[in-house]
Parts: C-alpha cells; structure tokens; sequence
C-alpha cells in the first residue's frame, strides 16, 4: 500500500505540481488512496444495498436521523461562521484572492475548509439511511454523483488550493446545507412534517447558489491574481453541470407534479391537496359499495 501510495502521489505532483505545505501530514489528505476507497465502498454500497434489502423490512431510523441531521446542521453553522469571520479578517477579495496573502486568516480558512472536506464523507449516511428506510427512489444520479464526486474533488482541492478563492462555494453550500439538514432532521419527526413548507426553496437555493459561484469564479478568470486558472475553469465546469442536474430535478419533482395534479382536478378524478385526499369523494364510494353489498 506505502509503494503504491508513493506511486499515485509521484503522478500527482506531476500533474498538478508542488502541494501547499500547509496540510502536509493532515488526516486523510497525506495520501488519495483513503479517499479513493471510501467512494468505491460508497459506490458498492449504493450498487448492493437496495439488493440486500429487497426482501427485508425498512429500518424506520427515526431517532438516529433526528440527531444525524441535527449534527451535520450545527456543523454547517459552525463551518458557515468560521469561514465568513475568516474572510473579514483576511481581507479576501471578492474578485479573485490568491492562497498565500491573507495572513494568519488563510489558516484559518485551511482548517475549516478541512471540515467541509471531512464532512463529505460523513454524508455518504444520507444515501445509506435511504437505503435502510428503502427509499430508493431517492437515490437518483443526482444524488450519487454530488455525494460521490464532492468527496474527491475536495481532497485535491485541500492539497493544492485549501484557501484563497476557494472559500465562497463552501461558505454558500454550507449555509444552504444548515437549511437542508435542519429540514431532514424536523422532517423525521411526524409530528412536525406539515409545517414543514420550505423544500421547494431548498432546491432554489442550491440552484441559486451554482450561479453565483460561477459568477464569482468567473471574476477569477476575468480579474485574474495568483490563484491558479485551472482550477476555476474546472470548477465553472463542475457548476454548469450541477446546475444541468438540479434543474432537471426541479422540473420532475415541482413543475411536472404541479401539472399533474392539476390535470386530475380538471378530469374529475378523486382530487388530492396538499397530500389529503378529497374525502367526499371518498364517502361517496363508501355509500354506493354498501348499497351493492345490499342488493
């Protein structure tokens, strides 16, 4: 494993040349080969759990999933702060900031940045409480490729850029992701599932937050400064195709449900409103299968 971990690290720094000393020695960024295994152990799992439990009964988790969502919600939070104090305190440039001219605040941003890396492993739990729970119909592509290729793509961007520009995708995602997980987490509890009305603007949030990283990116790539040009075409990149995703999400899960519903009501079937069904209609087949059960 140690000749191999020299091997791919030999490429590596070839390919994209010296590392930032800065995170040498850190947890799980020494060497790819961690990363690299949990995403295929992610992947197999993703491929084989639906599998294993087809014939078995949901796990209901709703304990554990009020706690797991509650963690990764107050970790959003924390990561969310430190990372808007971090770039009032260096400085940062909103149009383009390099990775070594803000001081004692670029560390600052390196450890928390660390966090949002580690905390892409520790969602991989979300699509593994699916499979429990068999909610496979959640388990799109979007869903597996966000969960799949985030854990990756910060681990090289920990080694070579863990700060400068780097900083505002991050400091977006995590805001949005203490909306995401604090809904998921009061969502498991049945009691408060109908106030629950802001999924919707959850998904709007996350387009809305693709759009203004590229945007952001792009003022890198106009106004350039000593931060490295590849990686922002390679994050526009990786934007444009979250943002082709999502959309379509978007449409199947609000747009096409909404027209749907609508073509029901027109055609007179039994109506259905914010998950109730129209019980008139009910009641009235109840009252015609008595009347048959009598004659």
């Amino acid at each position: 494993m140690e000749r191999l971990d020299k091997t791919i690290n030999s490429y590596l720094d070839v390919w994209l040349g010296p590392r930032d000393p800065r995170v040498k020695g850190w947890l799980l960024l020494e060497n790819y080969t961690p990363t690299f295994i949990f995403s295929v152990l992610y992947l197999l799992i993703v491929w084989l759990g639906p599998k294993y439990m087809r014939n078995k009964q949901p796990f209901s988790c709703r304990g554990i999933l009020v706690v797991y969502n509650l963690g990764l919600t107050l970790l959003s939070l924390y990561m969310f702060y430190e990372l808007v104090t971090g770039v009032w305190e260096g400085g940062y440039n909103f149009f383009c900031q390099d990775t070594h001219s803000g001081g004692e605040a670029d560390m600052k941003i390196i450890r928390v940045l660390w966090w949002y890396y580690f905390s892409k492993l520790i969602e991989f739990m979300d699509t593994f409480f699916f499979i429990l729970r068999k909610n496979n119909h959640q388990i799109t592509v979007l869903h597996v490729y966000h969960h799949a290729t985030m854990l990756n793509i910060w681990w090289f961007v920990m080694n070579w850029v863990p700060c400068g520009h780097s900083y505002f995708g991050a400091t977006l995602n995590s805001f949005i992701h203490v909306l995401m997980y604090s809904y998921y987490g009061l969502s498991a509890v049945p009691a408060m599932r109908p106030y629950l009305w802001w999924k919707k603007y959850i998904t709007q949030g996350q387009l809305t937050q693709f759009v203004l990283t590229i945007f952001q990116t792009s003022c890198g790539v106009v106004w350039p400064c000593a931060f490295p040009q590849g990686w922002l075409y390679f994050q526009i990149s990786y934007m444009i195709s979250l943002i082709i995703l999502f959309t379509n999400f978007y449409i199947q899960t609000y747009n096409k449900k909404a027209s749907s519903r609508r073509k029901e009501y027109q055609n007179g079937s039994t109506a259905t409103v914010n998950g109730y069904t129209n019980s008139f209609s009910s009641l009235e087949n109840n009252v015609k299968q008595r009347k048959q059960r009598k004659d």
